[in-house]
Order: structure tokens, then sequence, then C-alpha cells
């Protein structure tokens, strides 16, 4: 199996910065991609940014220029750096990772989710 262990969240003041970080921990051969989606209260799960094994982002068009997403030199860990935060951003952020486990089994795990909250 393989976890997932997020870190990073927290309440922050509208324009602050916030970095999330996931790592995925277990028996892996390959993690390849690794995505944060976020879930605000009364709203559908959204994907946020995305991390290939080869290098490529993707972002929602709500964070771009605003949201950076990187990976450890390990692959295994994903980080989420979020500047210029506004209170629409206020939702739990989960991570995702996709990848082969050590019997080259897929997996598709997903972290506990933390909270991120934006509030004056």
């Amino acid at each position: 199996q393989v976890q997932l262990a997020e870190s990073g969240g927290g309440l922050v003041r509208p324009g602050g910065s916030l970095t999330l970080s996931c790592t995925a921990s277990g028996s892996i051969f390959m993690v390849n991609g690794m995505r944060w989606y976020r879930q605000a209260p009364g709203k559908e799960r959204e994907l946020v940014a995305m991390s290939t094994s080869g290098g490529s982002t993707e972002y929602a068009d709500s964070v771009k220029g605003r949201f950076r997403i990187s990976r450890g030199d390990a692959q295994n860990t994903v980080y989420l750096q979020m500047n210029s935060l506004k209170p629409e951003d206020t939702a739990v952020y989960y991570c995702n990772a996709l990848g082969y486990q050590a019997n080259r089994e897929v997996f598709d795990s997903w972290g506990q989710g933390t909270q991120v909250t934006v509030l004056s």
C-alpha cells in the first residue's frame, strides 16, 4: 500500500502565503503524477494543480500565477506554494498520487486532507 501524508495547512490573511507538502511512502516502485485538489464547503472537489514525472505542470485558471506546484528530488514529494491567497481559496486541500507499487501494480492514493483558511 501507498500512503500520503500532507502538511502545511493553516489560517492566513488575504494576500498571505502558505506552502503545502505531501510525501508518498510505502511499497513504491515509481510515482508518476502528483496532484493537488481542493474542496470547499458545499462545493465539488476540484483539481488545483498537477505535476507529471516528466516535469509538466498544469493549473486551474483560478490559481494560475499565484500557486506553484513542484516535486522533491526523490519525486515522491510534492509541494504547493500558494501566494496572494484569497478568501475563495479556503478549502480542504487533498494530495493525490498515481504510480506503480513495488509489485508493479498501479496505485492511486489520496491524502487525508489539510485545511486552508483565508480570513481577514
